[in-house]
């Protein structure tokens, strides 16, 4: 299966692997998954670190690379989902990462209830 991670999943899965529902810890860890990161979440860390929202003091590229994730890319095709997609979710970078899910068909990881209301295949 191919998994697209939250920011939140990423950030907890590097940091604070506790926190994890243990079925998210089961499917990071199957062999058989192929688990991405969002140039969209990086874009997201990156942001809230430079408004002292949230302290980044790694590389969240390298991080990713180094625990076996895959980087995504948000590509044009991606962005056209988000003419279509309604306001349940008024996250930006959520509505993208959902709008990418769908794009590509890829489930997602989340923590974040309202991401049920879109028709995009969950892992929650």
């Amino acid at each position: 299966m191919k998994i697209l991670i939250d920011t939140h999943i990423f950030l907890w899965a590097i940091s604070d692997p506790d926190r994890l529902k243990s079925h998210y810890q089961s499917e990071l860890e199957t062999q058989a998954n192929v688990v991405f990161l969002s140039a969209v979440s990086v874009a997201e860390l990156m942001i809230k670190s430079s408004t002292g929202k949230l302290e980044v003091a790694f590389d969240p590229v390298d991080i990713a690379i180094a625990t076996g994730f895959q980087l995504l890319s948000f590509s044009a095709e991606d962005a056209l989902q988000l003419k279509d997609l309604p306001f349940h979710h008024k996250d930006p970078f959520d509505r993208m990462l959902i709008a990418q899910a769908l794009s590509n068909n890829y489930a997602i990881m989340t923590d974040d209830s309202k991401f049920s209301q879109y028709d995009c295949k969950l892992i929650a």
